[in-house]
């Protein structure tokens, strides 16, 4: 009876050792980067959607940002996904984690952009289908950081208020391969401070929307900045066929000043 005993107690530990392993290997719910922030960012910005961690959204990004205030990041959904209704792109270990939300409409689920990075961390992009799983795929960078929390050269020199809401950009013809790649690219610069607020003595001042219209009017993409979003931002967007009639650009920043202007 005792070596029973013993056994029982024995069998006992190992199960509850067993349900111990099992609920940290669950810790991180199933993220590639074992990110304890993801956790909270997932409810936050995702809502309740399903998510899937999917190599068919690509990001790309370098593997060390030499210039924090200015990382360059890619984001491209494989069209087998189907349509792709909103993209987000966040950064787990920045203060402000959202960088830009993207919803393609007539543009093809793809993105660059600029950004500024406080430290080391995943970069992530989150892509919905119309059935609201969010597809997420990512990359690691890292950084000696500092990129949020630093003015921008046209606020240190007060050039920003000579040129607040000039647009620049064009767009180009690609070499198509097939019928789900990009015939066109629009490259686009909004001239903008893009103050974080984590700046003594400078408030939050960003551009916070902007809609890509063709020559007819008809929207083709909608982009909602964030303050990470990187000083004069560019952004680089394709389409399966050049807009008709050029491109329109209609947004504001956070403090109600308007962008609108014309590209070829």
């Amino acid at each position: 009876m005792p070596v029973r005993r013993d056994c029982l107690r024995w069998l006992g530990a190992a199960a509850a050792l067993a349900g111990g392993l099992g609920a940290r290997a669950d810790e991180f719910e199933g993220d590639p980067y074992r990110s304890h922030v993801w956790i909270d960012m997932r409810r936050e910005y995702l809502g309740g959607g399903r998510v899937v961690y999917d190599e068919r959204v690509q990001v790309q990004a370098p593997a060390f940002a030499e210039d924090p205030m200015n990382v360059p990041v890619s984001v491209r959904v494989d069209p087998a996904l189907g349509p792709i209704e909103q993209i987000l792109v966040l950064v787990d270990r920045n203060p402000i984690k959202r960088v830009v939300a993207f919803q393609p409409m007539l543009a093809l689920p793809s993105l660059s952009l600029r950004f500024k990075l406080e430290q080391a961390s995943p970069i992530r992009a989150a892509a919905r289908t119309a059935d609201g799983v969010w597809h997420v795929g990512g990359t690691e960078i890292d950084s000696a950081g500092g990129g949020c929390t630093v003015s921008g050269d046209s606020r240190k020199d007060g050039s920003w208020s000579r040129t607040l809401g000039e647009l620049s950009g064009r767009v180009f013809a690609l070499q198509s391969e097939g019928p789900s790649s990009p015939a066109a690219r629009l490259r686009l610069r909004v001239m903008h401070p893009m103050d974080t607020g984590l700046v003594g003595g400078v408030p939050a001042f960003f551009v916070n929307r902007l809609s890509v219209q063709d020559g007819q009017g008809r929207e083709l993409a909608r982009l909602q900045a964030f303050e990470p979003v990187s000083e004069n931002p560019v952004f680089s967007l394709d389409f399966r066929s050049p807009p008709e009639g050029g491109v329109r650009i209609v947004g504001a920043d956070n403090n109600g000043n308007r962008i609108d202007g014309r590209l070829p």
